[in-house]
Parts: C-alpha cells; structure tokens; sequence
C-alpha cells in the first residue's frame, strides 16, 4: 500500500533540481580542476556566505585564502551562466504543480538563489520559503528542518524532503520527516508515484485497427 500523501514537498535545489556551477563551471574558469582549486580556497568563507554573515563583496575578497584579486564580476557571470534546470526536472516540478502539491525549497545557499530565480524561475514552482541566508540555518542541523515544518503549520512527517545528499536525509529521518535521497528525476517520480503523491503513468497503446 502506498504511504497517505504528505501535504508538503521540501525540496533542495543545488544539485537536485539546479546543476551546481561550483564543481565544473567555477574551476574552469580559473583555469584549474576542483581538487587543485579547493586547497586554496578561505575555510568558511562559504558557509558564512550561506549564512548571510557575509555580503557578496565580502565573500569575494575572501574567496581565496590569500585574499588575491580577480574578475568577480566574471566568476558572477560564469555562475549564472551554469544554473540549469537539471534533466527530467521541469515536467515533474509541473506535473507536482498541477496536482496542486506544496512545493518550498529548503536549501543551503547564499543571496544567489535570486540568481537562480532571475535565470530559471524556479517560483512558478515553488516557493522560496527557506534559504539557509534567510532562516540563519543550514541542513543537517535538525532546525533546518523542524523550523520549515512550524513555519508550515504542518508536523514533520505531514513532509517529504529531497536532497542529492544522503546525510541531509538522514538528518530529516531523523526529526521524523520522510526523505528522499535523489539521484534522477526519473527515480524521484516513481518515489514520488509510491508515496502516493503522484498518479502511476500510464502508457498510451496505439488504436487498433
């Protein structure tokens, strides 16, 4: 039997719904690869910008460890120009839509999800409800989490979560939420298909003549 349908969808966005510039697009444009890049990065600078402890600017002058200069503007236009809605995504978001689904991101991420939604508005949709750089939380703490569902006026297991990262689900199971660990959007459908929230699709047969 499938489970009851929970009354809402908390979804993460960066490599879940939205291909993440980080891992290709931003060392390329440095000229390097990610391991080779990491090492000289500013610990925390990315989680306090995630936070909202730090504005853009600032990220950017301690975006490496040795405070260098280079084209922020570039790497900003690089970023937006990497956002993509990730295969299979945009029919099953309008497919939830037309079921009437709540949707709400509960992302990790900076003020650039406004980035996200200039370039793909992700708000036709859902709603941007809760970004780490809003709520002053970020995923796995069980905050994250229990704060969404208050704010929703809904119980913890009333959702279902989704995240590409299996220790943000577990940290969701373990406050009482539902979870979904997603690797495709094909897999999440029939996740989404067994927990009632979507209808089994049906294929079409040819008439017979």
């Amino acid at each position: 039997m499938p489970k009851s349908s929970p009354r809402v969808l908390l979804l993460d966005v960066m490599d879940t719904l939205v291909h993440d510039p980080f891992f290709a697009e931003i060392p390329r444009f440095f000229g390097t690869s990610l391991r080779q890049l990491l090492p000289q990065l500013r610990a925390g600078a990315w989680v306090e910008f995630e936070l909202d402890a730090l504005d853009e600017a600032t990220f950017l002058s301690r975006f490496f460890a040795d405070g260098r200069a280079f084209d922020g503007p570039g790497l900003l236009a690089t970023v937006r120009a990497g956002y993509r809605l990730l295969p299979g995504i945009e029919p099953l978001l309008a497919e939830l839509r037309g079921r009437g689904v709540p949707m709400h991101a509960l992302s990790n991420y900076p003020r650039w999800y406004r980035y996200i939604e200039e370039e793909l508005r992700l708000s036709r949709y859902l709603q941007w409800s809760f970004v780490s750089c809003n709520t002053g939380v970020r995923k796995p703490d069980p905050q994250a989490y229990l704060g969404a569902a208050a704010a929703l006026g809904v119980e913890p297991s009333a959702c279902t979560f989704v995240d590409d990262r299996q220790s943000n689900c577990a940290a969701a199971c373990s406050v009482g939420m539902d979870a979904v660990c997603f690797s495709d959007a094909a897999s999440l459908r029939s996740a989404l298909v067994e927990r009632g929230v979507l209808a089994e699709a049906h294929a079409v047969l040819p008439d017979e003549g």
